[in-house]
């Protein structure tokens, strides 16, 4: 439980924030992939981006950690 309704907010916002970066990342990187980002929990920074072209198929340790995933959009069909 919280001391103070303000610290409450306070870290909402910020895992909020994380959240958002993390996503913002994992659409920029989608422009220029053509593997799908996923959003993951961290302990550290709370959301980090990866690109399922760094890991190849994701190992069970990280799916379970995934929260969103954005396609990437490079194509080679024409």
């Amino acid at each position: 439980m919280y001391a103070s309704h303000n610290t409450a907010d306070t870290g909402y916002q910020a895992d909020q924030a994380a959240f958002v970066a993390a996503l913002d990342q994992a659409h920029a990187r989608s422009y220029h992939s053509y593997f799908t980002q996923y959003v993951l929990t961290d302990d550290e920074a709370g959301y980090i981006a990866v690109d399922e072209g760094d890991y190849g198929a994701l190992p069970k340790a990280l799916q379970d950690r995934v929260i969103d995933t954005v396609p990437g959009k490079l194509s080679d069909e024409f």
